[in-house]
């Protein structure tokens, strides 16, 4: 449950890669985005919703979903948790315009750096599995 800024999503467009810093908070293998529906990242998502995403410490895989409206009631909870985690909440979004959404990015895979480099996790989000490896060696 952090949230944190500098993440960076990476959907398609078809022809070519695009990446930008977004704020997100994280939840049981999933990241969570307040964003406009009719913003380009929505509209290359909505053609292709497989995305990268990077951390300083992490980076992986997933898939984006427009979850719709803030205020729908099946977003009540998390857009809580959105408004707790960004203070500046209210004044970056327009919640009465329900191209006001919530994107959520669906963790498959991913890799996390601890120490340095020193141990790195590979994570399979959709077997809730993770291999070892110190020292850039081999994963066990």
């Amino acid at each position: 449950m952090a949230a944190g800024a500098g993440f960076i999503a990476s959907p398609t467009d078809g022809k070519r890669l695009y990446n930008r810093m977004v704020n997100a908070y994280y939840e049981n293998s999933a990241f969570y985005i307040s964003t406009n529906a009719l913003s380009n990242k929505m509209k290359q998502i909505e053609t292709n919703p497989e995305v990268a995403v990077c951390v300083d410490w992490f980076s992986g895989h997933g898939t984006g979903k427009n979850l719709g409206w803030v205020l729908e009631p099946q977003n009540a909870e998390i857009r809580a948790k959105l408004r707790e985690a960004f203070s500046w909440y209210d004044h970056a979004n327009n919640e009465q315009d329900k191209s006001c959404c919530i994107l959520e990015i669906r963790l498959t895979d991913g890799m996390l750096i601890k120490d340095h480099h020193a141990i790195r996790y590979q994570i399979d989000f959709m077997n809730n599995s993770a291999l070892l490896s110190e020292n850039w060696g081999e994963f066990k």
